[in-house]
């Protein structure tokens, strides 16, 4: 009763502070004036239109803040913003996610394995992902099972439907379903184990402690995630800070950085694909991305000057 009075008085405390939305839609070409009139430089009107009405003007909105003058509150442009230039930093950070789930798919299929097999070994237990008792909270758990049991059903693999044709159990072992399962509800599960002894056989694998592994996998979860829904990451900051761990035997970083922004999650990537796929090439994929697009500032993605001389990126 107390908690439901407390939200009731936290919403009445918001929406005395709020207000009704009154924004009205805009189609193209009045989307199209109205940057103009704000001294967005636009060369080519049709095709500027186009992309508005094949992007949509909100999503790119976002690529139009940094060229606002100070303070961007007044929707003033600077002196040499362009629409061309807005695109080119769409088009850049598109061609980004596309490299970061690239790289990012092979860590994931890694670390996979290694959970779901590692417990296998350890345990002597295939359904040890389904069994309560090597899990800490019981409540955590039962979301997670409800997680499973939706990817259960709407699953269309074979290797799913020949399991529940052929077998009597009520879930196939952990090396299946750590297949259908989103890499989201993997890293819940072994944050759940109850067991250390298994986390950290998991987490050595990859050279570090728990609880940094725990949080380098959060962070790629979420650039995952970010990649996967097509949303912006080129200057977006972390909404979490990362877990640094105590020590670290393998190559890594050593200039001042922030950690909230996406350069740090790259040299998260970096660091899993040393260990997953030695042979990457993945320094030199985004040299040539930079390459290919110069006029965009690397400082607003966290890059420090001389990064490209790291341990990490020679090793």
């Amino acid at each position: 009763m107390l908690k439901c009075a407390g939200r009731f008085y936290l919403y009445t405390q918001l929406m005395a502070t709020t207000i009704p939305f009154s924004k009205g839609y805009s189609n193209p070409h009045d989307i199209i004036s109205l940057l103009q009139s704000r001294g967005l430089h636009i060369s080519d009107t049709n095709k500027a239109e186009h992309d508005i009405e094949r992007i949509g003007y909100y999503r790119l909105s976002a690529y139009m803040y940094p060229f606002l003058c100070t303070p961007k509150e007044l929707h003033k442009y600077k002196n040499n913003a362009s629409f061309d230039k807005v695109m080119m930093l769409y088009r850049f950070d598109k061609k980004l996610r596309m490299l970061l789930f690239n790289e990012i798919e092979k860590i994931e299929v890694a670390v996979r394995s290694a959970i779901a097999n590692t417990c296998c070994e350890i345990t002597g237990n295939p359904f040890w992902m389904t069994d309560a008792n090597y899990f800490t909270d019981k409540t955590k758990f039962a979301k997670t099972m409800q997680l499973i049991d939706a990817e259960l059903r709407k699953s269309r693999e074979d290797f799913i439907a020949h399991f529940k044709s052929t077998y009597s159990n009520p879930y196939p072992p952990a090396w299946m379903l750590s297949e259908i399962l989103p890499f989201g509800i993997i890293t819940n599960i072994y944050n759940n184990i109850k067991k250390k002894n298994i986390k950290k056989r998991v987490s050595q694998t990859f050279g570090l402690q728990i609880d940094p592994f725990e949080s380098w996998l959060t962070i790629i979860t979420l650039t995952h995630n970010s990649c996967c829904h097509h949303a912006r990451v080129w200057n977006k900051r972390n909404t979490i800070l990362a877990t640094i761990p105590d020590q670290i035997n393998r190559p890594w970083i050593t200039l001042t950085t922030d950690y909230l922004r996406i350069y740090f999650n790259i040299c998260i990537i970096k660091y899993f694909l040393d260990i997953v796929s030695p042979q990457n090439d993945m320094l030199a994929k985004l040299q040539w991305l930079f390459v290919k697009f110069p006029e965009v500032d690397l400082k607003a993605l966290g890059f420090p000057v001389g990064w490209e001389m790291e341990p990490l990126w020679n090793a």
